[in-house]
């Protein structure tokens, strides 16, 4: 039994290649081809498709709003997008949408029969150029807020649940001085507990 594949494309010389190019292999086989997201969302329960080849760019809907109509209906289904965009942004909108993974438009016949297998195999195909910006983005940034010496040694005793009483027996100073450190971190974090701040320099490697 094939996997049912959905196009939704304007460009219908594209999407006539791709189910050309869908329709030869041996695993899947398209059961429509819509050139807007809107026609594709009607019709998802009737075409009941596992994969969807999705356009960003769209007349009405974009691709990335027709993903999340998708997903609200079908979770589980797997959307490839395939645009000619690769900046960043577009990327994390597709994904975050929901899309499972991201090609661009001038990839090889090939390729493409290999990313449906791969979105079936629990797999994210992405183009090379964009797995790098995904990469890139998750990679975390030193943090520019700097906590001194002694600011991170009462926010780290005050992680570990000790009272204000015991971090000032531990650190051989006063609790006004505890509350005087804790002022200025609060203002560095930019935040108004004391929890907030331990979540916030948990978040931000400082502790």
């Amino acid at each position: 039994m094939k996997y049912k594949v959905v196009i939704i494309e304007d460009n219908i010389p594209l999407s006539e290649a791709f189910a050309e190019v869908i329709d030869t292999s041996s695993d899947f086989e398209v059961v429509a081809i819509y050139n807007n997201c809107e026609d594709a969302i009607k019709n998802l329960r009737k075409d009941y498709a596992k994969l969807f080849l999705m356009d960003i760019e769209l007349p009405g809907m974009n691709g990335v709003e027709g993903t999340k109509e998708i997903k609200k209906v079908f979770p589980k289904a797997h959307i490839i997008m395939v645009t000619v965009y690769e900046n960043s942004e577009v990327v994390f909108d597709a994904l975050c949408a929901g899309a499972t993974g991201y090609l661009t438009k001038n990839l090889e016949p090939e390729e493409l029969i290999v990313a449906l297998k791969e979105c079936i195999s629990g797999g994210a195909p992405m183009s090379i150029k964009i797995a790098k910006m995904v990469v890139s983005s998750f990679q975390k940034k030193p943090s520019k807020i700097e906590l001194s010496k002694r600011e991170k040694e009462v926010l780290s005793l005050l992680s570990q649940g000790n009272s204000y009483d015991s971090i000032a027996e531990h650190l051989f100073i006063s609790k006004n001085t505890i509350k005087f450190h804790l002022k200025n971190i609060y203002i560095k974090l930019q935040v108004n507990s004391n929890i907030e701040a331990v979540q916030k320099a948990s978040k931000e490697n400082l502790l």
